[in-house]
């Protein structure tokens, strides 16, 4: 969340203040459409929400609902709210909401997106490219970047998925035409590390271990093609963004809405589920973080 709201903020060409914020019981557990649109609310060791009011907030989260409605009010509407993410409530309480067009929100003030935005663009590409230059050089080219998500509400990495997954990635690895780099996320379960550090042992595959700075933007800029489980939207836009070819290893479970994302990148050419073998195809990287933040800078200026 924190990822898309600076993504637009930078693009729209201002840097942001960040705050992080908590709810008070019972409100944390309650949805939006009946918390209060106020500041009290708030846990004392969330960061200070005080005037004077931003011209510009964007907010992310079902926490973040009550707090944005409330600088929107107390700033007399001069506090134009961008809120990413469908809010669980109308549309109508924000100046514009941003939402993937798999939740089928719709409204005046709703932009669609094919996946979700970020800060993944040309520009942190070129920077990532050159400061891991030094952590890939010795790999073999073409180069394949594993992302590895997990275990979340709907979807669960099984040892029969790690297992199947570290098999096809150590064949890819043992066939000597693609070089590995690999890196899991704090979600990955131990079993599945596991898998696949055997499965690529002796391979030369670079395997991050969670020391040092994550060179997960480094791997997709040197990527010649990706591999990513299907857990996270944010991690498939972030993959979609480099135009590589993009392949999405299913994990057990999902959701309606996560099928809908999947079949929707996959309509658009941006995707192909992983079947254990390094596909090729071309398509146009979507860069929905520069449409939002051009709409979001139109609304402004007529506003």
């Amino acid at each position: 969340m924190v990822n898309q709201c600076r993504g637009l903020a930078e693009v729209i060409g201002v840097e942001p203040v960040s705050k992080v914020i908590g709810q008070r019981m019972p409100w944390r557990w309650l949805p939006p459409a009946i918390t209060p649109a106020s500041l009290s609310i708030l846990k004392p060791r969330s960061d200070k929400l005080e005037p004077p009011w931003p011209d510009l907030l964007i907010a992310s989260g079902r926490k973040s609902v009550a707090p944005a409605r409330a600088i929107r009010k107390l700033s007399g509407g001069k506090s134009f709210c961008v809120q990413i993410q469908d809010p669980g409530i109308s549309p109508d309480a924000f100046d514009l909401v941003v939402t993937p067009e798999h939740d089928g929100l719709s409204g005046p003030n709703v932009i669609s997106t094919v996946g979700s935005m970020h800060g993944v663009n040309a520009q942190a590409l070129a920077a990532a490219r050159e400061a891991f230059a030094g952590r890939v050089a010795h790999l073999p080219r073409p180069l394949l970047a594993v992302l590895l998500g997990g275990d979340n509400a709907v979807y669960k990495m099984t040892e029969a998925f790690s297992r199947k997954l570290a098999e096809d990635l150590g064949r890819i690895a043992r066939s000597g035409d693609w070089g590995l780099a690999v890196t899991p996320s704090r979600r990955t379960p131990d079993h599945a590390r596991r898998a696949i550090r055997d499965a690529l042992d002796g391979t030369g595959a670079d395997i991050w271990d969670e020391q040092g700075d994550n060179p997960y933007l480094g791997y997709l800029a040197h990527a010649d093609a990706i591999v990513v489980t299907c857990d996270s939207v944010n991690m498939v836009s972030e993959a979609a963004a480099t135009g590589k070819p993009v392949h999405v290893a299913h994990l057990e479970g999902g959701s309606a809405k996560f099928r809908r994302f999947h079949d929707l990148m996959e309509s658009h050419g941006i995707t192909r589920a992983f079947r254990g073998r390094i596909e090729q195809w071309n398509y146009t990287p979507p860069d929905e973080t520069a449409s939002v933040a051009a709409e979001v800078l139109r609304r402004i200026a007529i506003g």
